[in-house]
């Protein structure tokens, strides 16, 4: 086939635009490919027509080109836009209908289509997916292996997809050349046990896959589950056993969900009230007639409907949208439960009673209020520390602002203060004022002698669980927070911001203490820095020689930047794991899967990909490839 340039070379045919930044969507799809055509028509009247022969291959090549260039097309907007490929058959799936609309308008493709081949089939999407996700993965890795310095950290959490499989997402972090940490999902991997020994078989096998040596692991990252976390057998410990420098991290946003768990718990008051509001929610969800009363009143009353939610099990810091919305529309709750309760022969009859009898206390009200003012707190904190440059620093200094907050709003004045405001809406809502319950007397078998205290007032019974919920918010603040992990990389970045020598310094290959020292000194001379951001800002802002003069410095930063302090990257793929495998798609293949997740978590780096490149893998991959499609 000849070489010359031509309106009709292929090299040509996928340079003719460059993919765009934003989604494509199918007009858009659908004019580009029109200019293409047009520009191979033009071309075709241009071109020398007395060598026939040659320009007769060209053309039957470049038709193959063009098939294949729509199925790759085809394969990045659907990852981009969660559609799946096939459907009930692999002749209804949204693949093949866009294959066939399109070929209406091409006879070319529409010739291809009827061919004896199998470039359409569910293997071929597979291996398309396949390639696109390590294509995205290569480039993760080539940032990580062209660092100053290589470290890097491991972040690990798993669940069960919608078939029940056991799938483990492991995402990396590292910080990038502008010192800025970044946290990317390296894929989806699936699990036939959850113990400690396997899932470290799991993680060191993607670790060399990727050509990235444990010397260079800097941090690890996982929840409180005993096989994670156990400081014997967890995984943490059978990695640092390997590379002693990886320094274990338990998640924060789950250390401050234990927190809130305990707070709950630890008063009566505002453990009940979350009770009964979990099983309004079951009630709304549950009941049909429940559901369609409620809304008939709430349109009539306000215009407006805002879903009651029962609670979630295991995520504790996600309350307050729960209490928001039922303090919001109590009257209109409590005039749903009577209609409900007066409804004969529904089972959901009696519940509504139940629920109405609880909610007609004060004391309810009273609970949803104190719970609502410390939960606010620790739903704030869990939100902060949930961003994926979120930095070890960064997270204890928010955890003593909240420490703070917390003691603040422990006194008597802002006690009475909710107090009053919980009266308030008793009255507003009439219902049964707030007493105290019924106290029984100690037996002498457990009190002794001595006269048991028995509370003077309504106000002082409440504010001693009030106060309780407080010092429970703090003290696991203080024990979630106080880790060997951390108490190592705080040591770093006084070392950082004092210039003192310490001991932790030596543990790392890649910093010279002696060296280190001096570039801290002639930093400090020249500027001025209160935490590790603040000297990683200073660092970017230098020009190439200053910087160049303060690598130990920057070394320490990278070290103190590179830990993770959640492992929310893992449970945002789990959203993804969601959106992708659903009970439609319920038989996905593990290869599938990860090609499908890595292509969509990494939607703006798929649509970077240079789909020429994609061809050439995918037709270097077969002899007979070549022969159909052609060289590139």
């Amino acid at each position: 086939m000849s070489k010359r340039a031509s309106g009709l070379d292929i090299r040509a045919f996928f340079k003719a635009k460059q993919p765009c930044s934003t989604s494509p969507t199918e007009q858009e799809l659908s004019a580009e490919l029109n200019e293409r055509q047009e520009l191979v028509m033009n071309s075709e009247e241009e071109h020398d027509l007395t060598d026939k022969p040659e320009l007769e291959l060209e053309l039957v090549e470049n038709e193959e080109v063009s098939t294949c260039n729509h199925k790759l097309k085809l394969r990045v907007f659907n990852n981009r836009a969660q559609m799946k490929c096939r459907g009930h058959s692999a002749e209804e799936g949204n693949f093949q209908t866009y294959l066939r609309d399109k070929a209406e308008d091409d006879p070319n493709l529409a010739g291809w289509l009827q061919k004896n081949h199998s470039y359409t089939s569910p293997d071929v999407q597979n291996e398309i997916l396949s390639i696109m996700g390590n294509t995205i993965i290569r480039g993760i890795v080539g940032e990580i292996s062209a660092l100053p310095v290589l470290q890097y950290s491991i972040i690990m959490d798993g669940t069960q997809d919608i078939s029940g499989t056991e799938q483990i997402s492991i995402c990396l972090r590292y910080v990038d050349k502008d010192l800025e940490p970044r946290e990317e999902f390296v894929g989806m991997y699936e699990a036939s046990s959850t113990t400690a020994e396997h899932l470290w078989k799991i993680a060191s096998d993607v670790l060399l896959r990727l050509n990235l040596p444990l010397s260079g692991l800097r941090g690890q990252t996982y929840d409180g589950a005993a096989n994670m976390s156990g400081h014997l057998s967890g995984m943490q410990a059978l990695v640092r056993r390997v590379q002693p420098l990886a320094t274990f991290i338990h998640c924060g946003p789950h250390c401050v969900n234990l927190v809130t768990q305990a707070v709950s718990s630890s008063a009566p008051v505002v453990n009940d009230a979350l009770h009964w509001i979990h099983d309004l929610g079951c009630l709304f969800g549950q009941s049909g007639k429940f559901k369609t009363i409620f809304k008939q009143i709430a349109i009539s009353e306000n215009g407006s409907v805002t879903t009651i939610k029962p609670l979630c099990a295991t995520r504790w810091t996600v309350r307050t949208p729960a209490i928001k919305s039922v303090l919001a529309q109590y009257e209109l709750v409590m005039a749903a439960l009577e209609e409900m309760a007066a409804v004969k022969g529904s089972v959901s009859a009696p519940r509504a009673r139940g629920l109405l009898d609880h909610f007609n206390k004060g004391t309810t009200i009273l609970g949803l209020v104190l719970g609502q003012e410390i939960f606010l707190k620790l739903e704030g904190l869990n939100r902060s520390l949930q961003g994926r440059a979120v930095t070890i620093g960064g997270m204890l200094k928010a955890v003593e602002c909240t420490k703070k907050a917390l003691v603040a709003g422990r006194t008597d004045d802002a006690f009475m203060s909710l107090y009053s405001r919980a009266v308030e809406l008793t009255t507003s809502f009439d219902l049964e004022s707030i007493k105290l319950p019924h106290v029984r007397k100690a037996s002498n078998r457990y009190g002794g002698p001595a006269k048991s205290h028995i509370p003077s007032s309504v106000e002082e019974y409440f504010r001693v669980q009030f106060f309780c919920a407080s010092d429970t918010a703090v003290t696991q603040l203080d024990d979630r927070f106080h880790q060997e992990g951390l108490g190592y990389l705080a040591k770093l970045e006084e070392h950082l911001l004092t210039g003192k020598c310490h001991e932790a310094v030596a543990r790392y290959p890649e910093l010279d203490a002696e060296l280190l020292q001096v570039q801290l000194a002639m930093m400090k001379a020249s500027y001025q820095f209160t935490s590790c951001q603040e000297a990683s800002q200073l660092l970017t802002t230098m020009v190439p020689e200053v910087r160049r003069l303060f690598n130990q410095v920057e070394t320490l930063i990278r070290l103190l930047l590179v830990v993770p302090a959640s492992s929310c990257e893992a449970e945002r793929s789990f959203s993804a794991l969601r959106r992708l495998k659903t009970w439609l798609r319920s038989t996905m293949t593990q290869c599938r899967l990860n090609g499908v997740s890595v292509c969509h978590v990494h939607r703006e780096k798929l649509q970077a990909i240079n789909r020429e490149q994609i061809a050439v893998a995918f037709i270097g991959m077969s002899e007979r490839r070549s022969h159909v499609f052609g060289a590139f």
